[in-house]
């Protein structure tokens, strides 16, 4: 049953992250395609928000391996 719980937490983390991601590119690409002088600043914000995203999934992770532990 343990496992179970940790392949749903995987999941659902992971997910979630992905479809964040997805988001803040498709949304900063429409941004600077409507103001390309902004190019830069745009991109420096996504790259800042995809790594806040990805330490989401970085911290389910530790804690999936924390839980295997205890299995």
């Amino acid at each position: 049953m343990g496992m179970l719980a940790i392949a749903i937490l995987m999941g659902v983390s992971v997910a979630g992250a992905a479809i964040a991601q997805g988001m803040v590119g498709s949304k900063t690409v429409e941004s600077m395609a409507r103001q390309p002088e902004l190019a830069g600043q745009l991109r420096t914000a996504m790259i800042l928000a995809l790594g806040l995203i990805e330490s989401l999934a970085i911290y389910a992770l530790l804690i999936a391996f924390m839980l295997v532990g205890k299995v």
